[in-house]
């Protein structure tokens, strides 16, 4: 009898009413976990986590709502790494009426494994049926691989209508999609807040000589949707732009230096629509990053008649790895570059970077860094007044006081804020229930704060320094609150280190039992 854990976005249709199916079906022959049939008063973190290293297999339904899910994303992400590891669980993709690209990093995970299709319920036994062969050392059958990644703009200039959308817009606009809060925004969105760093940042990239920039903030700050922003002004400004999320790199990407700094060279002359000339430059009898770094110099820059903009996304998924050193080594000897005057063509590339996490942890040979030279720009929360403005674009839901409440309650947390506002313009929640459910782990913020408490459950370091900061305003640890604040879960004032928000105060005062 195998052990089958079921992933799924809780209280959406299809999505919930697939997952019962399948429950009841596989439950005749397996043991079968899905998380309603957890007890009231269970611990549920470390139960779900038990459960997934347990599973022989791992069913991830992979819909709209929930590729943007944080608590089905961190599940998924223990069971690749476990299966990474030691070869359970095995993953069996099921895409629910979903045609898209997977989003990063889902798509690293997933996208090299066979997935099936269900359309509607009538495609429910044939699904049990593939189960039924996976499970008996087959593979998902009528099984497909994502759809291809959709290409980056051109470096054309954009047309009068793209230019336009970076100026202030109308005071309302039809709403956005529940599934767009998560990711980068669109550069033409209505609902994006410009902040100073905006302004820093689009300076920079404009700019005739190339400049290194480094884009820092907590998680869900809009790291993204600013380099987004930065990229189509280069373009605006009649530079050549691509971009790289290393999100998206998979795992035997990861393996194999050699293969990433190849697939990274590749990855540069299909956006840029330049021969890819990869097996002739890793000829050289010379290291991985110096064949990448003639790659960018004599084909990349010189096939170019205008600048290049290099957006780096995710940059701190590389930290931890072997040859993370190796690869910032080399960014930081092209932004060096810059300075020869015997090869000028340096001078046309521009590098901006995009982490989460202080690069100093990892890197401690300053002279490796591409941090700390150039300019770095920081993401901040959203003021008072941002927040009544991204009110009134979504057509005023709130009243001054509600407003100010929200502010009260959330901080200014870019995405806390516009799934508040979200959720009351488009009439999915009352005003009043945004306020009395804010804590609870099925109101309105529950996908969010349960992920975060899933995370913290598996770090007990990061447990025990936000504990102290939710008791005495305190984390002596400097690493430990680096470390949080990265995660967005904390911040300082003065001396004092303080939950990043109302909100997370009262709901990890209840789940860590701070008195």
């Amino acid at each position: 009898m195998a052990r089958v854990f079921i992933s799924y976005k809780r209280d959406v249709t299809p999505d919930q009413d697939l997952a019962q199916a399948l429950y009841k079906a596989l439950k005749v022959s397996h043991e079968v976990f899905i998380d309603t049939s957890m007890l009231v008063g269970e611990k549920w973190v470390e139960r779900i986590d038990a459960e997934i290293r347990q599973a022989d297999f791992f069913i991830a339904l992979l819909s709209p709502f929930s590729v943007n899910s944080e608590v089905a994303l961190t599940e998924i992400e223990l069971a690749h790494r476990l299966q990474s590891q030691r070869g359970r669980p095995v993953l069996l993709p099921v895409r629910v009426a979903y045609h898209e690209r997977l989003p990063p990093p889902l798509n690293g995970y997933l996208s090299p494994i066979n997935w099936a299709l269900w359309e509607g319920p009538e495609d429910t036994p044939r699904l049990l049926e593939q189960f039924a062969r996976a499970m008996s050392g087959g593979s998902l059958a009528g099984a497909g691989t994502a759809p291809a990644a959709p290409n980056l703009p051109r470096a054309t200039a954009p047309s009068e209508s793209a230019a336009s959308a970076l100026s202030p817009p109308l005071p309302s606009a039809p709403l956005e999609l529940d599934a767009t809060l998560e990711g980068a925004m669109d550069t033409q969105s209505a609902f994006y807040v410009v902040r100073d760093a905006d302004t820093a940042v689009t300076r920079a990239v404009s700019q005739k000589q190339g400049t290194t920039v480094t884009i820092k903030g907590a998680r869900q700050m809009g790291k993204s949707s600013l380099l987004m922003r930065g990229m189509a002004a280069a373009l605006e400004a009649g530079k050549r732009v691509a971009y790289l999320s290393f999100q998206e790199f998979d795992t035997p990407t990861f393996s194999d230096p050699d293969l990433f700094f190849q697939r990274f060279c590749s990855s540069l002359s299909d956006q840029l629509e330049l021969e890819n000339q990869v097996e002739a430059y890793w000829k050289k009898p010379i290291g991985s990053s110096q064949r990448c770094g003639l790659y960018m110099s004599g084909h990349v820059l010189r096939g170019l008649d205008t600048p290049l903009v290099l957006g780096l996304d995710e940059v701190e998924t590389l930290f931890e790895l072997p040859f993370g050193t190796d690869f910032f080594g080399m960014l930081r000897s092209w932004h060096n570059n810059r300075a020869l005057p015997t090869t000028p063509v340096w001078k046309k590339l521009s590098i901006v970077l995009v982490t989460s996490t202080e690069p100093f942890l990892f890197i401690k040979n300053l002279t490796q860094s591409p941090f700390n030279v150039g300019q770095t720009v920081e993401l901040g929360d959203f003021t008072a007044e941002q927040v009544a403005e991204l009110n009134r674009r979504h057509g005023a839901p709130l009243e001054p006081k509600q407003e100010r409440e929200l502010f009260a309650l959330l901080g200014g947390h870019p995405y806390l804020i516009r799934k508040a506002l979200y959720l009351v313009a488009s009439g999915s929640l009352r005003v009043a229930d945004l306020f009395t459910q804010a804590a609870e782990d099925r109101g309105p913020f529950g996908d969010h704060l349960r992920h975060l408490l899933f995370r913290l459950g598996s770090q007990p370091q990061l447990k025990e320094g936000l504990r102290e900061v939710l008791q005495r305003n305190a984390c002596p640890d400097e690493g430990v609150f680096i470390r949080l604040r990265s995660a967005g879960l904390v911040r300082q004032e003065a001396a004092s280190v303080l939950p990043r928000c109302e909100l997370y105060r009262r709901y990890f005062r209840e789940r860590l039992h701070v008195s």
